[in-house]
């Protein structure tokens, strides 16, 4: 509300000036207190509004480095359980090749004793336990045998020979001039079971016997395998054909014209009148009369061998006849002849007779490092004329049949004995398993935040503030780092008796390490750019700041002399707003 009093123009300007000096005064006090030149958009807008959006992108940032840090921290833990993780995993190296370089194999020498394992029969030495699977029997000793002897028997009972005839087929009736031709086979077969053939037709030309008998006959001339056995004859005005010979065999006749030629013919089977073969080249042979039953057989047969001095003799064979070694001595019975064919079954082959042995310990080393089951489980030795057995394992090793000095092949507790196992390679095992097991330990803690790189968690970084830029983790094995992606399998007894297995094991936790170094250099190429990203931040962050405060931040030494000089201005202001009061009053002497 406006004044009613009069001021006069001194006084009136003298206060409009000293109200001015305590605008800026107060002003300038504003300043030095907040450091600001510009504390409002009234100040200056443009300055203001530029340095708000700076600072406000510098304040997103800074809350992006938080994230930053604790992505570092996740990765420096990764790095830090990496590292234990490689450590244990050239610990698990060195004791394997520790393992590798031991050979503290277990194992005991026995003398051989001869007289306690003996030939009666056959006595082992069996090998149980270790790394051996079930039980294997080394036979010590060969025993004695009286072999068994070759022989051979008649397929069926034995038959007498059969008085010397001829074999016969003779037609029912009288011959007959053929009506048209009739073809006719046939055959002799003797007792070498061969057949002997020869085909003839008899035309209607052949109309009397004598012409029929001639044709059968030329044909039987002209055949290789009939000319000399068989022939065509009249028997009583019948064709008859018979065997030029008293042989063993039968005449048959087959083909179209055999029914109207012979009708329901009469057949007679031949004979030598003998049973003849040979024995391992000595002829023998029984007649009707020597051979009359198969006991009477074998003591005419026997005469015959006996005579030639032959190894063999015949035996009744539960009334077969037999044929046989006198004494086991593995030699073959070769029958032969007419007759040999008689004889079938039983074998042709004996086995001969032994005295038996006890093996020697060379033989007894050469057949236990041959045996397939024991190879690389038992080593068999000569230790100075004592067979020495080691164990090739880390369990006990049994041997069944030796005392604690020798071998003897008895059975029962007082002849059994234990080879320890390799107690080193033993301890190892437990060694190389307890470091196995710390592995997934060590990738189980190696957590940070709640994320775990090794577990193949995932860790996203944002590194901007508008999130277009930002960087996911992750181990290279999406299951992470375990005893399982390093494929590092448990050491077991068999894998650390063997050398061979134990180099293998070797170059398995070589590919294991190659893994793990990789895996720590991508880790470490990831902390390296989140690294990076964080020092770039920073000094963004530091150069934002510094171009908002250039635009609003005022010069403390400029306004403190501005002050300096407000306050002259003030009580100058005050003078002369003194100076022109008294002015004023100068009316005042006038009463």
């Amino acid at each position: 509300m406006a004044s009613n009093i009069t001021l006069s123009a001194g006084v009136r300007q003298n206060l409009l000036s000293l109200q001015n000096t305590s605008v800026l005064m107060a002003t300038t006090q504003n300043r030095l207190a907040t450091g600001k030149k510009v504390n409002s958009a009234l100040d200056n807008p443009s300055n203001f509004f530029t340095s708000s959006s700076l600072s406000a992108r510098a304040s997103d940032l800074s809350s992006l480095l938080d994230s930053m840090s604790n992505g570092i921290k996740t990765l420096e833990t990764a790095d830090n359980g990496l590292k234990s993780i490689t450590k244990t995993v050239e610990s698990m190296q060195a004791t394997i090749r520790q393992a590798r370089q031991d050979k503290s194999w277990q194992g005991a020498s026995y003398t051989i004793d001869d007289t306690a394992i003996g030939t009666a029969g056959v006595k082992n030495l069996t090998i149980s336990g270790g790394a051996v699977t079930g039980s294997v029997d080394v036979a010590l000793n060969s025993a004695a045998s009286n072999g068994t002897q070759s022989s051979l028997s008649t397929s069926a009972a034995y038959a007498a020979p059969v008085a010397a005839r001829k074999a016969l087929y003779t037609a029912e009736n009288a011959y007959a001039a053929p009506l048209a031709p009739q073809a006719l086979d046939i055959t002799f077969t003797g007792s070498d079971s061969v057949a002997k053939s020869v085909s003839v037709t008899l035309d209607t030309t052949e109309g009397t016997l004598q012409e029929a008998i001639d044709k059968i006959n030329a044909a039987i001339l002209l055949d290789a395998d009939t000319n000399g056995v068989i022939k065509a004859e009249n028997a009583g005005g019948k064709l008859q054909i018979t065997t030029i010979e008293d042989v063993d065999g039968n005449i048959t006749v087959g083909g179209a014209g055999e029914a109207n030629i012979f009708g329901a013919q009469v057949t007679q089977a031949g004979s030598d009148g003998k049973t003849a073969f040979s024995v391992n080249g000595t002829d023998v042979e029984v007649g009707v009369s020597d051979g009359a039953n198969v006991d009477a057989a074998v003591n005419s047969i026997n005469l015959q061998l006996t005579a030639a001095s032959s190894a063999f003799e015949a035996f009744n064979d539960s009334g077969n006849l037999g044929i046989r070694e006198k004494v086991a001595n593995g030699v073959q019975l070769t029958l032969a002849g007419a007759d040999s064919g008689l004889f079938t079954g039983l074998t042709n082959t004996g086995t001969a007779g032994s005295n038996g042995s006890v093996r020697t310990v060379d033989q007894l080393v050469a057949t236990i490092n041959a045996n397939g089951t024991l190879a690389g489980k038992v080593k068999a030795s000569n230790d100075g004329g004592k067979l020495r057995i080691e164990n090739i394992s880390t369990a006990d090793l049994t041997v069944v049949g030796a005392t604690s000095t020798a071998v003897n092949g008895g059975t029962g507790g007082s002849n059994t004995q234990t080879i320890k196992g390799n107690e080193v390679r033993r301890n190892l095992i437990s060694q190389f398993n307890d470091l196995r097991d710390q592995l997934d330990k060590f990738a189980n803690d190696a957590s940070f935040n709640g994320i775990n790189l090794l577990k193949g968690d995932k860790l996203s970084i944002v590194l901007n503030e508008t999130n277009t830029s930002s960087i996911e983790i992750q181990s290279t094995n999406t299951n992470g780092i375990s005893v399982t992606t390093l494929s590092i399998d448990a050491g077991d007894a068999t894998e650390f008796r063997d050398d061979a297995s134990l180099d293998a094991r070797l170059n398995a936790l070589s590919t294991s390490l190659t893994t793990l170094r990789s895996q720590s250099s991508t880790f470490g190429s990831n902390l390296s750019i989140v690294q990076n990203r964080q020092d770039f931040t920073k000094s963004m962050i530091s150069t934002l700041q510094t171009g908002a405060d250039n635009l609003v931040l005022a010069d403390s030494n400029e306004e403190a002399a501005n002050l300096l000089a407000l306050q002259t201005r003030q009580q100058l202001s005050s003078t002369a707003l003194s100076l022109a009061s008294q002015a004023d009053q100068a009316v005042l002497r006038l009463f």
